[in-house]
């Protein structure tokens, strides 16, 4: 073997295989390792005394381990290593003849991990890293009935227990997967499973965490941990619990809650391929267990609690079907009329075929076919649709009270509401279909037993089918009449004196009609003909009165007229005030308000405000709401009793009222009382038009300060849905322009950060999603944000210890605006800009360390200076800030402060240093025998307290990125930004890739020559 030849082990048989030789053919990947497997053992066999081999064994497989990267052929070693050690395995079925010759079997194994066990504490983490490998290889290669000695399995345990605290995230990874047949998910207080948990909960790098979920066993103990991991932070490890929970948990482990929302956050998640793998894995793995049936499917979902998300999972599971029949027959079964029997219907298949048919429909032309199968003609349709709905029984208050009966007719609700809902897929185009369906839905609007829930739907349908602004206007109002103004049959007794006067006449007219007769009789005796003629029209007259007076005189004494009678009752009020919300919110609010809607208003809307029940008075503010935003003189009219609602009813109209007093300001701005409209946005000049109206414009200005502070004060109120509808109507405002106030920016910045909206998510997405888009809309906008700064931070270093906000992290805000005023954060950033953001935040935080020195927020603003990005160039700004930063070092006595500040004065003055900034990134001399870089300042992050909030934007602005040399499976947060470069040509990329292939004989020979 020349210069590499191992002298000091005489082993005989030429044919047998040395243990350097086979370590340098194991690091080529086409060399057959199961051959070189076989011959090692075969000379490891013929070795009386195994001591000096596995001296030797070890020594070869050192230089493996001191190398941190993943090269090809490290990997190659440490397979191979580990195939030779599993060789060693006896299975448990084989009986051995000797003792002797068990024990030389698991000889190496047990040397082997002895070692590993020995170097697991090791200071290099390129060694620790192999060790943690080595040891999950060795253990996942064993055959599932392998047994080892009891005290190697708990050192093996303690040991890798110990590595996953360790600090690179590679041999935390490793120790992890190690560990994977460690665990007892029947033992509540294995150690391993504690450690996997907090791992998936506390580990900042993404890989660990993906590890973890990859080997852990789900259990009652840890399938709330896994099911957690679907909203982690990071696409990669949501994607992997997806995948876990399909294949290693069945649906009956999981509650509907979870089933619900991992379906519902899953396929709304922003990352595509977490979509994809619930289509691909989680739903065909819950469908092979329910056996393909997606009716059940709905069942275990409760679609009557997650109808919206019933149905796109549904649209998911049709998206990947290959033939369109197949959706057809799956579900569910049409009759001949295309309908399924009023007998069959249940929440699930019709929220199949209404799902379905909304489908099919989406396709366009495509769908046309096959949406002829699944729905009949608009008049069948119809029909069907009034029998069911018209078969729901209201209940009485007695029987509300029995779950049975209410259970029972929501079911009924819900289905009617599906059907409903299939009206928009009918084709309406044919005349006599629309009108048939418009008259139904009218009938069925002034039944009196329609649900008040489906009202809505009814309305929106109804006015969907019409064409004519008028006609829906004109058929709304008619059925708000019918049914608040009913007609009822309505009895009054007959006058006795006025029957007898009635008597009286009909005998009078008989005898009349008896004289005429008999004048009749007369006259046709003396050929009187003339005569006689009249006398007969006479008597048909008289016959005539004497029919309708005996018809009058048999009427029973009770008379019976129609007569419509109006209701006040809270039910059909609120029926009322629905088809009128809904009636508002389809028409264009451009079309202004009629005499019809008006007169709605008067009648029915205002007098409802006042109501005693409080659905009722909601309902009634959500339509002079709705209605407002139609007109600006109504709005004008009752915005002041919109505001003392907002300030003195239940919440729930309280909000309402806020909602409505929004919707006001965001359509017509702060200027809402005036009596002519100005532009919204728009400040009124100082001119000498104006100084004719004092008193008017500071009217208008206390009115607009009242209204400020009313929505400041609700940032503050204990009801948490009204702080955080109005935080999101503050956010709102302020994104459209209609509000211009950097303290009310301020105030919403504090809210976010307060940990008393922690639990709060709505209100914490909201304002995390508006900061990041207020910022970088405009450079008016960050303007503002510059000017919150200051007011911010000195809220926070003046709360008091009682208040939450003392548990704010003030680094983490002012981190915060630094990172939203950076000039690059700009949606369209100005081309050139004299004075930047930056620059006019930097003179502000300067002046506010020159006001008190000696303060000990001033470190915390001097860091906060270097993360700005402040323009070197000579101009007035540079200027300024040199003299200011003159100052600070004069008054400044902290060094970390002095340093800051002298360095940034070295960068206005055009002395910063150019280095490091188009570093190499070239692989270390391995002929040193050191394979790793230590980051000294490597350090962990610091776990925000209760409420503090991290910035959810870029740090890479002025930030060095402290990388480390890690392998393939190390989170990208490690790898550095690498400057733009010049795309290299195929040879030289071919060169430099031979360049990194790492070969271990080198270190192996010049050992080999030291020696």
């Amino acid at each position: 073997m020349g210069g590499g030849k191992i002298s000091n082990i005489n082993m005989p048989g030429d044919a047998d295989l040395e243990i350097e030789e086979a370590f340098r053919r194991a690091q080529k990947a086409h060399n057959n390792k199961a051959k070189l497997v076989a011959s090692l053992k075969t000379r490891y066999n013929k070795l009386e005394d195994k001591s000096e081999f596995h001296d030797e064994f070890i020594r070869c497989l050192k230089y493996a381990m001191i190398i941190y990267t993943r090269e090809p052929a490290v990997e190659n070693v440490i397979d191979f290593v580990t195939k030779f050690a599993a060789s060693f395995e006896t299975p448990v079925n084989e009986e051995t003849e000797e003792e002797e010759e068990e024990d030389d079997d698991t000889e190496f194994l047990n040397f082997l991990f002895n070692f590993l066990l020995e170097s697991h504490g090791a200071s290099s983490h390129a060694v620790r890293f192999r060790v943690c490998q080595l040891a999950n290889k060795l253990l996942g290669s064993l055959s599932e009935n392998a047994q080892i000695d009891d005290d190697l399995c708990d050192r093996i345990h303690e040991a890798m227990l110990v590595r996953v605290t360790d600090k690179y995230p590679n041999v935390r990874i490793q120790a992890a997967l190690a560990m994977a047949r460690l665990q007892d998910p029947n033992d509540s207080d294995c150690p391993t499973i504690k450690a996997y948990i907090l791992l998936l909960e506390n580990d900042s790098n993404p890989e660990v965490r993906r590890a973890v979920l990859s080997c852990i066993a789900p259990s009652a103990a840890t399938l709330s941990k896994i099911y957690k991991r679907t909203r982690d932070v990071k696409e990669k490890v949501r994607k992997l619990a997806y995948q876990v929970l399909a294949e290693k948990v069945h649906i009956r482990a999981l509650s509907i809650a979870q089933r619900v929302s991992l379906l519902h956050e899953g396929l709304s998640d922003s990352a595509d391929s977490v979509k994809e793998v619930i289509k691909t894995h989680l739903l065909p793995a819950w469908l092979r267990l329910l056996q393909g049936d997606v009716l059940q499917l709905l069942h275990k979902l409760d679609v009557e609690n997650c109808s919206e998300t019933a149905v796109t999972t549904l649209h998911a599971i049709f998206s990947m079907a290959t033939d369109p029949d197949e959706l057809l027959q799956n579900g569910i079964r049409l009759d001949e009329r295309k309908l399924i029997t009023v007998d069959s219907l249940t929440c699930e298949n019709v929220l199949y075929w209404r799902a379905l048919c909304e489908f099919v429909k989406s396709k366009g032309n495509e769908g046309e076919e096959l949406l002829e199968k699944l729905l009949p003609e608009a008049a069948i349709f119809a029909e069907y649709l009034y029998s069911y709905l018209k078969s729901i029984t209201p209940l009485s208050e007695e029987q509300r009270a029995d779950m049975t009966q209410l259970e029972m007719v929501m079911t009924q609700e819900f289905v009617g509401q599906q059907l409903i809902l299939l009206v928009g897929c009918l084709d309406t185009s044919e005349e006599g279909g629309r009108k048939r369906m418009v008259a139904v839905l009218q009938e069925i609007l002034v039944m009196p037993n329609t649900p008040t829930s489906l009202i809505g739907l009814l309305v929106e349908k109804l006015i969907g089918i019409l064409r004519d602004d008028a006609q829906k206007i004109q058929m709304v109002a008619e059925i708000i009449s019918d049914v608040r103004e009913p007609i009822f049959s309505i009895s009054e007794p007959v006058d006795e004196n006025e029957k007898r006067r009635k008597q009286v006449r009909l005998a009078e007219v008989r005898v009349q009609i008896m004289e005429a007769k008999q004048t009749l009789e007369d006259c046709i005796s003396c050929q009187d003909f003339s005569r006689a003629a009249e006398l007969k029209d006479s008597i048909s007259q008289l016959e005539e009165l004497k029919n309708q007076l005996a018809l009058e005189v048999s009427q029973p004494a009770e008379n019976i007229k129609e007569q419509r009678v109006e209701k006040s009752d809270p039910e059909t009020l609120l029926k009322c005030l629905t088809m009128c919300a809904e009636l508002f919110k389809q028409m264009n609010i451009k079309r202004g308000i009629c005499p019809t809607m008006n007169a709605l208003i008067e009648s029915l809307i205002l007098p409802s405000v006042s109501n005693p029940n409080p659905a009722v008075r909601n309902m009634a503010v959500i339509c002079l709401g709705t209605a407002a935003l139609h007109s600006k003189d109504l709005a004008n009219t009752h915005l002041v009793l919109l505001l003392q609602i907002t300030q003195l009813d239940e919440p729930k109209i309280r909000i309402s009222a806020l909602r409505a007093l929004i919707d006001q300001l965001l359509l017509n701005g702060l200027n809402i009382l005036q009596e002519k409209s100005a532009p919204p946005t728009s400040q009124a000049p100082d001119s000498p038009d104006n100084n004719g109206q004092p008193d008017q414009q500071v009217e208008e200005e206390s009115t607009v300060q009242g209204i400020l502070r009313m929505l400041s004060e609700f940032l503050d109120s204990e009801i948490c849905e009204l702080r955080t509808e109005t935080a999101e109507g503050l956010a709102k405002l302020m994104y459209c322009g209609r509000i211009l106030s950097p303290k009310m920016l301020s105030r919403l910045v504090l809210l976010w950060y307060n940990p008393v909206t922690e639990d709060d998510q709505r209100l914490r997405h909201c304002l995390g999603v508006f900061l990041q888009l207020y910022a970088r809309a405009s450079r008016a906008n960050q303007e503002r944000v510059e000017e919150s700064f200051l007011p911010t931070m000195r809220t926070l270093f003046n709360a008091p210890v009682t208040s939450p906000l003392s548990e704010v992290d003030a680094s983490n805000v002012a981190e915060l605006f630094v990172e939203l005023t950076r000039p690059s954060a700009l949606v369209q950033p100005a081309a050139v800009q004299a004075v930047s953001v930056h620059d006019s935040l930097a003179v502000r935080v300067c002046n506010e360390i020159l006001r008190d020195v000696s303060a000990p927020e001033v470190r915390l603003y001097c860091k906060t200076l270097s993360w700005l990005e402040i323009n070197t160039e000579p101009g007035p700004a540079n200027n300024e800030l040199q003299l200011l930063f003159k100052d600070i070092l004069q008054e400044v006595k902290d060094k970390y402060c002095t340093r800051v500040i002298e360095k940034l004065r070295n960068q206005l003055n055009g002395d910063r240093s150019k280095s490091g900034s188009n570093q190499d990134t070239t692989l270390l001399n391995l002929d040193d025998n050191t394979g790793e870089v230590v980051n000294k300042d490597e350090t962990k992050p610091k776990r925000a307290k209760r409420g503090q909030k991290k910035a959810s934007t870029a740090k890479n602005g002025k930030k060095n990125s402290k990388a480390e040399l890690s392998s393939d499976e190390s989170d990208e947060e490690n790898v550095p930004e690498v400057p733009p470069s010049v795309r290299p040509s195929r040879r030289a990329k071919m060169a430099s890739l031979e360049k990194t292939k790492q070969d271990l004989t080198a270190l192996m020979n010049q050992e080999a020559n030291g020696s």
